[in-house]
This record gives C-alpha cells, sequence and structure tokens, in this order.
C-alpha cells in the first residue's frame, strides 16, 4: 500500500496542481493541515482514501487537530504539530506518539521535511507543498507499507 502524505499547501494553486500528479499513484493521501480549502481540489480525481487533520492555519474546522488510524496493521497518528512545539525540537511529538502506541507519527508545519526513527518510533514531516525550508524546495512524503515488513518512508520534491 503506497501512502502519499502532504501538508501546508497555503493555497498555492501551482503547487496543488502539481502535487496532483504526485499523488495520483497513491492508494491513500494524508493530509497534515493548513489548506483545508485545498483539499478538495487535491483530491477531485484522487481514487484512494482520504484523512486529513487540520492545522493553526485552518480556521473553518473542516477536521479533527488530531487521529490516529490503522493501515496495514500500522497505528499511524496525524496531527499538523503546532500544539506539540515541532519548529524547536520532536521530544513532546515523540512522547505523544508512545502514548498513543503509533508506529508512525506525521506532523507539518515548520516546512521542514525530516525522517527520522528512535526507539522503533518513526516521525515524519512531509516538508510543504508550498514553500519550502531546509535544503529541498517544495515536497511531500510516502509511506509504501507491505505486510509483515517495516515501512519504507521518503521524501519528494514536487
Amino acid at each position: 500500500m503506497l501512502i502519499a502524505v502532504i501538508s501546508d499547501s497555503h493555497g498555492n494553486r501551482i503547487s496543488i496542481d502539481k502535487v496532483k500528479k504526485r499523488i495520483s499513484s497513491a492508494d491513500v493521501l494524508l493530509f497534515l493541515g493548513d489548506g483545508e480549502d485545498d483539499l478538495r481540489e487535491i483530491t477531485e480525481e484522487f481514487k484512494g482514501e482520504v484523512y486529513a487533520v487540520r492545522g493553526n492555519c485552518d480556521m473553518r474546522g473542516l477536521y479533527p487537530e488530531e487521529r490516529l488510524i490503522e493501515l496495514q496493521g500500522k497505528k499511524i497518528f496525524m496531527c499538523h504539530g503546532h500544539r506539540y512545539g515541532v519548529k524547536y525540537g520532536y521530544n513532546s511529538i515523540f512522547y505523544r506518539g508512545k502514548e498513543v502506541g503509533a508506529d508512525i507519527v506525521l506532523f507539518g508545519h515548520s516546512h521542514i521535511p525530516i525522517i527520522e526513527e528512535e526507539d522503533g518510533l518513526i516521525l515524519m514531516n512531509p516538508g510543504s507543498i508550498s514553500l519550502g525550508m531546509g535544503r529541498l524546495d517544495k515536497t511531500l512524503g510516502y509511506i509504501d507499507l507491505i505486510e509483515g515488513k517495516s515501512p519504507v518512508t521518503y521524501i519528494k520534491e514536487i
């Protein structure tokens, strides 16, 4: 199962058009907030399942702030990250992931793509599809889940 992970679209139409092509082969799309009004356009031709959370810039509150889903036997904790201070470190979000029994923790907010693994917990920020920070420009993440194997996670520029 291929999962696309995106965050922080912030109404950027050019990036929205580009990311639609990059998610087309995914089975599931996970959206980590800051662009709740963009999600309908992003997914208008997407055939898979979609799960979303809201970010600090999502004022209409269309989605929950956090969610825990299970796909292919892996528990995935989703949030935007602002409530866990992810611009300053990952301790709080790491411990929240442990608290809810997650295998993978996904968050956005900082626009900085990262993948780290600690004590059996994968932390992933796919970066931003609209305004990249760090060494990569606009990015999204992927998680490849194969039954009975460890998740494969990676980040790509759009």
